[in-house]
């Protein structure tokens, strides 16, 4: 495109902002970029969902992976036959059935599927049979109607590729003691068990699968059930294995899992199940398995007592596999990893490995009975099943691992990371109708920010303010009442209204109606209380005031707010509930005290208060922190930041919550800040407030280096404390970052030792990200060289993840360009892997327009190949725009989506929206705040007083 059109484009969307509020620019290109409703249906094949007339009951699924390529046309397959018993319901002459990139045989030289009636009778004749593809179904016509209430069987025989596309059957890849080796694995969930087997793909439709796996001698066959025959056969002369494994539970066809390959395992009993953990045999020879099966067994414990259910199977699998897209999932009896969040090496792993392992371990096995035992009936209320797992992973992680606090961690990994986007027009409900979730890719975009963290935010405020035992009392009678079948949302509020009942507590209104108020509407509020008046209001809190929701509430953006509050250190005893816009609590009159809302950050909102309480406050930061909880520290922190950036207070209020940081030590609040700050980092380090932010965040690092300088006797031993491991490496990171001479000089030293010795690694594993990014940034290319001939040797998952982040930290252009095209061959990084890698280099001051011109490049690519999952995906978009804040980047932005939108953008359709939302409102913010940083920086940098004086 010329630049003339570029230039008039620019100039129209100047008048086009002049006349529409960026929600309604938004909301025409997701409406735009999705491609809207469905339009008009005229026949059954052509909707996306599935009719109700038949009803499955179970399956007979056997399938023979080849681990050899087609000499003809190199591709690898599959083959296999199905058998499914359905019941009809009601009459019909049509049978639909999910299927999507099979090849079907054709049976009797006729049709590509048998039907016969179950227990003899007869069936109506196959009128025609063909593939519906934009649906995705195999279509049966029928000469005859089906009689209702009677059973049948539709019997085909099929072909699939096992390719490598980490969807559905598909091979793995990697390479033990120089040899290439394979592994047949599955990714059913959410629409994909139809690319391995004709299914009613949908997951209300539970049923009971037989599951048979054909494999090569030597390879063992995984699946949910327990292996209760093995064969040694010889099928077409061909010796083989064959592994029929028992009947599942009834379940959910996404809930499916098989794989073959010639892992090992280690084993363990915990009562009545069998517990093992599954890897390539060099990691478990290294031991990398046994922390997994350690803490297994306690988060199993944990929740079995949690729900008062037992574990519902006999058998616990979990496998970690070399190519997985998303970072695991929940098939009940057989879970699948990323390797690098199953396995855990103690040599080489850090403890962020380590309480990654726990965590998601906890979330997965969670599922087991919240999402398996009982299944949501349709994707629009995935946040449920997400949400939940990843509120309870905390507390599962917690019983395993009680020295670490790690409950307390959900404020920084979920809140926070949630509120930022949340806060934007283009944000949505958790829980939206079922018919605006109809399309694969739409249904994959549930899985989104909103879904895990905000419903893990939203369950552990209405934990807190049911109180834990009325909450779990509440899921266990649920849980049983549905167990092996589905729910609605409002099914849960009702079994937690029925244990709000059976107590002594009292509520302001019924539990569905607080709980519709989170769920129904997207977005939350901030509160703000006037301590001279004790008025208390609330308000929909949006990043850039000036955005007009044109989403509209059933509740108006009002909320019912729960308050948990202290004054001037005393922790006041009940909740005050805030059910309208504005109220008036006259015990929040400060008189002379201050006032802290919201303790512990359990409500999902921030809090803002007059001028003279934010004094007091900071006041205090300054004076005798520790009497603000640790975790309301940090959210003084990031509720002003953001509060500043929706112009609320001032930028220099916000910064002057930093003033206090050069006597704190605790992890919370320094990270809260360091996340805050690199906003101002992203928005502003091509700009001259950047030279004076480093020379303010030096001043202010220094004593937190020093102070863990000493602690571990000059970095020769580590914190005992599980955060302050993490604040150690803050401290390191944000020291070397901002040019602490002493740091640099620490991780060259470190880095250059291992170099010289590259056998012998003596750096920490707690460390190691964060001095490979720091030697590899001041480095030249040997040092980049030595880190990529390490990451291609790397035995151990973690170590190689850490090093794939650090390659993305030098500063050399060419060598970023040369990263950025090895995520284009699968064989240098893997797919999987792909997008990390470019969010990585983005996220370098000298990348960020590298990987933004390579993404633009190759989008036709990427989207072809990377399409699967919205979470990786949509980073690509989210992590490439992250730094966007000028009109020229806006306007590139605009031709990116002018270019594709024919395409479309599939399951990251809404990170373009919040993309475009985000750098318009960056765009206002540079211009309206980047003086008032400037002069705040430099008047607090060294040669204008004191770097902590307080404004």
């Amino acid at each position: 495109m010329g630049k003339s059109c570029r230039v008039s484009k620019l100039c129209i969307l100047c008048v086009v902002l002049a006349l529409v509020s960026v929600a309604t620019i938004v909301t025409l290109w997701t409406i735009a970029l999705t491609g809207g409703d469905n339009g008009d249906v005229t026949a059954p094949w052509d909707s996306y969902r599935l009719p109700t007339a038949l009803v499955p009951a179970y399956y007979n699924v056997s399938l023979w992976p080849r681990f050899i390529s087609d000499p003809k046309t190199g591709l690898y397959i599959f083959t296999g036959q199905s058998t499914v018993e359905f019941q009809c319901v009601a009459e019909t002459d049509l049978i639909l059935i999910h299927s999507n990139k099979l090849n079907y045989t054709k049976l009797d030289n006729t049709h590509t599927a048998r039907l016969i009636a179950s227990g003899g009778g007869s069936a109506p004749s196959i009128k025609s049979c063909w593939l519906q593809a934009k649906t995705q179904y195999l279509v049966i016509e029928l000469n005859s109607k089906l009689t209702k209430n009677q059973k049948y069987q539709l019997y085909t025989d099929f072909t699939g590729e096992l390719a490598d596309d980490l969807a559905g059957f598909y091979r793995s890849e990697y390479e033990e003691d120089g040899v290439r080796k394979m592994v047949a694995t599955s990714q059913m969930h959410p629409t994909h068990s139809r690319k391995t087997f004709p299914c009613f793909d949908e997951p209300a439709l539970k049923a009971v699968f037989h599951i048979t796996l054909t494999h090569p001698p030597g390879t063992v066959a995984l699946s949910n059930g327990k292996e209760i025959d093995i064969l040694n056969i010889t099928i077409d002369g061909a010796a083989v294995r064959q592994t029929k494994f028992e009947p599942t539970e009834i379940m959910s066809t996404y809930l499916l899992a098989m794989v073959v390959s010639d892992y090992t395992h280690l084993s363990a009993k915990q009562g009545h199940t069998l517990i093992r953990i599954w890897a390539r045999r060099e990691a478990m020879e290294q031991g990398q398995g046994n922390y997994a099966l350690n803490v297994t067994g306690p988060v199993l414990d944990f929740f079995q007592s949690y729900f008062n259910i037992s574990y519902p199977l006999n058998k616990s699998d979990q496998i970690a596999l070399p190519d997985f897209y998303f970072g695991a999932m929940e098939n009940w009896g057989l879970v699948t990893y990323r390797e690098s969040n199953l396995l855990y090496d103690p040599v080489t792993s850090s403890n962020r490995n380590k309480e990654t392992t726990a965590t998601i371990i906890a979330h997965e096995l969670a599922h087991m009975w919240f999402g398996n035992l009982v299944t949501l009936r349709w994707w629009n209320e995935v946040w449920l099943n997400e949400g939940f797992a990843s509120y309870v992973s905390y507390l599962g992680a917690d019983h395993a691992e009680p020295d670490w606090n790690v409950k307390d961690l959900i404020v920084l990994d979920d809140v926070h990371r949630v509120f930022a986007v949340d806060a934007l027009t283009s944000s949505h409900p958790l829980s939206s109708t079922e018919d605006s979730v109809v399309l694969p890719g739409q249904i994959t975009e549930q899985f989104d920010t909103i879904s895990y963290s905000k419903g893990a935010s939203v369950l552990r405020m209405l934990s807190d303010f049911l109180s834990e035992p009325v909450f779990v009392q509440g899921l266990s009678t649920y849980l049983k009442q549905f167990s092996y079948s589905n729910t609605v949302g409002s099914d849960l509020w009702h079994h937690l209204q029925m244990a709000v009942n059976a107590s002594d507590l009292s509520l302001p209104h019924p539990v569905s109606d607080i709980m519709n108020r989170w769920v129904l509407q997207m977005g939350f509020p901030v509160v703000t209380i006037d301590t001279v008046t004790g008025k208390v209001s609330q308000k929909h809190f949006l990043l850039d005031p000036e955005s007009n929701i044109t989403v509209q509430s059933p509740y108006n953006y009002e909320w019912l707010i729960p308050v948990r509050w202290m004054k001037s250190g005393k922790v006041q005893k009940d909740i005050w509930w805030l059910k309208e816009k504005n109220a008036v609590n006259v015990d929040m009159r400060s008189d002379g005290l201050w006032v802290l809302a919201n303790i512990n950050i359990t409500g999902y909102y921030r809090v803002n208060y007059d001028q003279g309480n934010w004094e007091s406050l900071l006041a205090q930061l300054l004076s005798e922190h520790q009497v603000i909880p640790v975790i309301n520290r940090a959210q003084l922190v990031d509720d002003s930041f953001n509060l500043a950036r929706a112009r609320m207070v001032s930028n220099t209020l916000a910064l002057n919550t930093t003033l206090y940081l050069s006597v704190e030590t605790q992890y919370m609040p320094w990270q809260s800040a360091l996340d805050n700050l690199d906003y101002y980092y992203l928005m502003l380090d091509r700009t001259e407030v950047y030279p004076h932010m480093q020379v303010y965040l030096k001043e202010l690092v220094t004593p937190l280096f020093l102070y863990f300088k000493n602690m571990t006797s000059d970095w020769t031993r580590v914190p005992d404390g599980h955060t302050d491991q993490y604040n150690q490496v803050n401290a390191i990171r944000t020291a070397c970052k901002t040019g602490v001479t002493e740091c640099r000089i620490l991780t060259t030293a470190w880095f250059k030792q291992w170099m010289d010795d590259p056998q012998h690694n003596l750096i920490h594993p707690n460390l190691r990200l964060v001095v490979y990014c720091s030697a590899m940034e001041a480095g030249a290319e040997a040092e980049w060289e030595f880190g990529w001939s390490q990451f291609r040797s790397a035995s151990v998952a973690s170590e190689a993840s850490t090093l794939m982040s650090a390659l993305a930290c030098t500063s050399n252009v060419g060598l970023l360009k040369r990263y950025l095209s090895y995520t284009l061959n699968s064989t240098m990084i893997r797919k999987q892997d792909a997008s990390s890698v470019i969010t990585a280099v983005a996220s370098n001051r000298e990348g960020q327009s590298l990987a933004w011109n390579f993404v633009r490049e190759h989008w036709e690519y990427m989207f072809t190949q990377y399409g699967v999952g919205s979470f990786s995906f949509a980073s690509i978009i989210n992590g490439v725009t992250a730094r966007f804040s000028t009109p020229a980047e806006l306007e590139q932005l605009l031709d990116f989506m002018e270019q594709h939108h024919e395409a479309g953008f599939g399951p990251a359709s809404l990170a373009v929206a919040q993309a475009l939302e985000r750098t318009m409102a960056n765009i206002k913010w540079v211009q309206q705040n980047q003086q008032e940083v400037l002069d705040w920086f430099s008047t607090h940098t060294a040669g204008a007083g004191t770097p902590f004086q307080y404004e």
